[in-house]
């Protein structure tokens, strides 16, 4: 009987012990790092003085009567975010220029002295009841720096900064978020000082005593600046972060303003003390500001995708900025791209295939953290390993062989980020074959990898700073992303179409008809040596999707041209790329065509950076059959271009020439006059 009776004992015993939780891996989040964590992915608002300046940093001697919007509605802000997908919206309460959005009692420098809402106006109230009526976050950033404030730089101004700032923590409910932007000191207005200022970043603002300040007025707030305390920036406005991304950071070494901090501390430290995650911002357009020049150039959603698979999808937020435009709405272009995204995203993770999958690992830690927890969509259930156990598999079998291109890993961040290096691997028809080897996991990490036909997948964490913890796993499959394709041209004539996604074919014609999948197929680069009308679309034989029709027209090739200047990058002007230009200190640039044409037209495409320079206004254009004589062909104003810096096309009677001359009469900015490109028409 004793013999029977010890065991039944001992095993009784053992389903009686408790398992307990691995020990955190230190350091570890507090509970609203972990709610902001939740977010994941929320609005930057840019709208303040600069809206109406059209400056991105304003000098601080602008006029309040200057901020009048036309039709402001906050709810229109609040919709278009809640319809994307963002949980929240952070606003420039106050922007470098010193101008407040709200009528501040400290400063006449705010929308009390506007004409919006007969000067009776609060911006910040209006959002923030935006935002409750919505169901979204609120958050506030706020420029130490200020280029009004007569006081900046003295001890004096700090004590009005915190009076602002008791404002905005007092008086519009719950703020999840304080951000303060790192741009510190320099030249400005300074209540008529007009004068360069600078402070040491590091000690000026006390920033111990304000950020106190702020944890007793907003105690559920993470505050974000270069280095925290609660947030950091990722290190650049590309809105990425890093294949390697810790949410540890040595906080103590890092202060706003900090010169070094992107190279040395932007995508955290293993051994970082303090538990700092990283904040991807990016605007929708190139600037943070609204400027109606920029209508063209809102991200397209390859881009916008791009930006959300490597910030989010690498263990980092993602804060995209609307710059609200003039009337005070967010531009109907803005509204378009970003909804293409929330489709997008939909479309990608509408189908979580793991949820069906029979799950194993190599090791499990006991009772309550089975491997079952990583599909079991609780968020506070885990599989965990045995301590000591650092090397360990999942392995997902699919219920058939099924096609896939996403695989989503979370770790359980509760008791800290561990996953030093990674595997995963997927079982096909032919064995296994390792399709991805990373660092990093986090909060969240997502693999996009090349459509596979699997039976399993195998996810194998060979490195950690201790037992793993993993508290989510997800397997997708994305369909193709088909946009309308890309045209590139060289000057020897030969163009190249091109789409983002692998297996999306493209389909075009020559002759102005509608392309259609029965149209010619394009593999590789075509010449096109003569006046040409392109059309191509994108089609997935998979979904049967196609793009949109898209038109290029293109002229004579610019094989034999040659920019009669010896400046090397003169060039630049006709190297069939708007994307680079070239500065002239006479004001024009002189085309050597290489042969007699006819031409009727010519074409402009003015400078594409962000902060465009020596853009032509008022033009002549020439031609001259040796270069010594010239006849003016035509002359005039390119209407708008400050505001619509787009390809400019002008036409005239034809002429014979071997020479041409573009010639700057006056530029939008009185620079000197720039060339991103220049050509001809002859048909």
């Amino acid at each position: 009987m004793k013999k029977y009776l010890l065991p039944i004992l001992i095993l009784l015993a053992c389903e009686g012990k408790e398992i307990t939780p691995p020990a955190p891996v230190e350091p570890v989040p507090s509970e609203k790092q972990l709610a902001w964590h939740e977010l994941e992915y929320y609005a930057f608002v840019h709208f303040n003085m600069n809206t109406f300046s059209d400056m991105e940093w304003g000098m601080g001697d602008e006029q309040p009567s200057a901020f009048n919007p036309t039709a402001l509605d906050t709810r229109q802000w609040a919709k278009v975010v809640k319809d994307a997908g963002m949980k929240g919206i952070i606003i420039t309460a106050k922007h470098h220029d010193g101008f407040c959005l709200w009528p501040s009692a400290y400063t006449e420098h705010s929308v009390k002295n506007s004409p919006w809402r007969d000067g009776k106006g609060d911006l910040i109230r209006e959002l923030s009841d935006a935002c409750k009526e919505y169901g979204l976050k609120f958050g506030i950033y706020y420029s130490p720096w200020d280029r009004n404030h007569a006081d900046y730089g003295k001890p004096e101004y700090i004590t009005y900064m915190r009076n602002q700032l008791t404002e905005l923590l007092s008086n519009y409910g719950d703020i999840f978020e304080v951000w303060f932007d790192g741009a510190n000191g320099g030249d400005g207005y300074y209540g008529g000082a007009n004068e360069v200022r600078t402070v040491d970043k590091l000690t000026y603002y006390d920033w111990e005593n304000t950020y106190n300040l702020v944890r007793e007025l907003q105690p559920g707030a993470v505050m974000f600046s270069d280095g925290g305390p609660d947030v950091r920036w990722v290190g650049n406005e590309h809105g990425f972060a890093y294949e390697t991304t810790w949410g540890n950071l040595m906080r103590d070494s890092v202060y706003a303003g900090m010169p070094d901090y992107p190279e040395r501390f932007a995508s955290g430290q293993e051994n970082g003390t303090h538990w700092v995650p990283a904040e991807s911002d990016v605007s929708i357009r190139p600037g943070w500001y609204y400027h109606e020049y920029e209508d063209h150039k809102v991200k397209t959603l390859p881009q916008l995708l791009e930006i959300y698979y490597k910030s989010i999808g690498q263990n980092s937020s993602l804060l995209i900025n609307f710059p609200v435009d003039r009337r005070g709405l967010i531009h109907e272009k803005d509204v378009e791209q970003i909804m293409k995204l929330a489709d997008k995203i939909k479309e990608d993770f509408a189908v979580d295939l793991a949820k069906t999958d029979e799950v194993s690992a190599s090791n499990e830690r006991g009772k309550g953290f089975e491997i079952e927890n990583v599909i079991d969509e609780d968020k506070e259930s885990y599989w965990a390993t045995e301590d000591g156990v650092i090397e360990s598999s999942i392995v997902l079998t699919l219920a058939e062989p099924t096609l896939i291109n996403r695989f989503v890993v979370q770790e359980y961040i509760p008791l800290g980020q561990r996953i030093k290096s990674f595997t995963l691997e997927v079982e096909t028809e032919n064995g296994w074959e390792e399709i991805y080897h990373g660092t990093t996991v986090g909060i969240k990490r997502i693999l996009r990898f090349d459509d596979i036909l699997a039976m399993q997948v195998r996810f194998t964490i060979t490195d950690a700073k201790a037992s793993p913890t993993i508290s989510n796993i997800g397997i997708f499959y994305a369909p193709k992303l088909v946009t309308e394709p890309d045209f590139k041209r060289s000057t020897s004539g030969e163009v190249t179409l091109s789409v983002p996604e692998k297996g999306v074919e493209i389909f075009y014609t020559l002759d102005g008809s509608e392309p259609n999948e029965n149209s010619s197929k394009y593999e590789n680069p075509m010449l096109v040596s003569e006046p040409t009308t392109v059309k191509a679309i994108a089609f997935d034989g998979q979904s049967g999707k196609k793009s949109e029709t898209v038109v290029h027209n293109f002229d004579i090739p610019k094989a034999k041209w040659k920019v009669m200047n010896s400046d090397p990058n003169a060039v630049k002007a006709i190297d069939e790329d708007p994307q680079t230009f070239w500065k002239s200190d006479k004001n024009e640039v002189v085309i050597d065509l290489g042969e007699s044409i006819t031409i009727n037209g010519f074409t402009y495409w003015p400078p594409q950076n962000r902060f465009m320079s020596g853009v032509i206004s008022k033009y002549v254009f020439e031609g001259s059959a040796d270069g010594k004589t010239w006849k003016t062909l035509t002359s005039g104003e390119f209407s708008n271009i400050k505001n619509n810096p787009i390809e400019q096309t002008v036409r005239f009677a034809s002429s014979e020439v071997k020479f041409i001359k573009l010639k700057s009469l006056t530029t939008t900015d009185n620079q000197p006059a720039a060339f991103a490109e220049v050509g001809v028409l002859t048909k």
